[in-house]
């Protein structure tokens, strides 16, 4: 179902231009799958995504901000609706007082952050410098690598709620678990606008160095290709990856879609397949972990649109 007229005579007045109609979704989400959502505004600042995110909550619009498009998978029928697609990255960066920071806005590339403070000499984003996705998606799923998270790193968080208005949110309101936040639980009125940073002194040769350990065991541990990380969260105790592998699915290869052969928790899309096909090898894997090993896994990526979850 299209966007309302009302709606579309708004947005096409205020932005113009600027206004992206009948967006493939393939084209901005890093598993190159999904299909066509309505509208597409593109948003270059907090002020900007702070408008845009306003009006549509003003007119009852559905919006969702989209930074890199990893940790998504879209229906191939799309989705009736407005994305956001954050551009807005900013950075700033406090080199000079005794326990350094670095801002940023939600749209910056999480490794690009880390290695502008690594060249500074600033350690405690070491972790980050692998992952592909955006300051945004990290603050909002707690992303995490090599021993670091987000919630070890975070001070304070920027947020646009739509009743109380913009506001710093300390570490402690965000709620924090295992690759959760309390925005990816809970259906809140909100959005991420920026992130503030805790860095430490160092080197910019130590940082590298560390930089550089972490990439290679990224490399060594992880594929590379059409894939959107991890596709199910680790249950306690135990690894996703570990035991769709003890499922015998690793490697496995099904309508263009392949479960890693390197890392059983990471879904390749090799034939530039649907979404359909994606979901269906997701659904197949979380059955015959839950045959095999009697536990029942849960999504780390998220879902737009409409999926078929009558197995789930």
């Amino acid at each position: 179902m299209a966007l309302k007229r009302t709606w579309m005579k708004e947005l096409r007045s205020r932005y113009g231009n600027r206004l992206q109609e009948n967006v493939a979704m393939s084209n901005y989400t890093t598993w190159r799958a999904g299909g066509l959502v309505d509208v597409m505004l593109p948003v270059h600042s907090g002020d900007d995504l702070t408008e845009a995110a306003t009006l549509l909550w003003q007119m009852g619009t559905p919006f969702k901000v989209l930074g890199s498009g990893s940790n998504i998978l879209v229906s191939d029928k799309g989705w009736s609706g407005v994305i956001l697609l954050n551009r807005a990255h900013n950075i700033k960066i406090d080199s000079a007082s005794d326990e350094p920071t670095v801002w940023a806005e939600t749209g910056a590339n999480l490794g690009t952050v880390s290695r502008q403070v690594g060249l500074r000499g600033l350690s405690g984003m070491e972790w980050a410098s692998t992952i592909p996705g955006t300051v945004g998606g990290a603050v909002y799923g707690n992303a995490g690598a090599h021993g670091g998270n987000m919630a070890g790193s975070l001070l304070m968080a920027e947020i646009l709620h739509r009743t109380e208005g913009r506001s710093e949110w300390p570490l402690e309101k965000l709620g924090y678990q295992y690759r959760s936040s309390i925005f990816k639980r809970e259906a809140q009125p909100a959005l991420i606008l920026a992130a503030q940073i805790r860095l430490q002194h160092s080197t910019p040769e130590a940082v590298k160095e560390k930089m550089a350990e972490n990439s290679a065991r990224r490399r060594a541990s992880q594929p590379t290709g059409s894939c959107a990380g991890s596709v199910f969260k680790n249950p306690e105790g135990d690894y996703a990856g570990r035991l769709i592998e003890a499922a015998g699915l690793k490697g496995l290869m099904r309508d263009g879609v392949q479960i890693s052969p390197i890392h059983a928790n990471f879904f390749l899309n090799e034939e530039d397949a649907p979404a359909a096909k994606i979901w269906e090898l997701i659904t197949l894997a979380r059955k015959a972990v839950a045959e095999h090993s009697g536990v029942k896994l849960e999504l780390e990526i998220e879902l737009l649109g409409e999926f078929d979850r009558s197995e789930w």
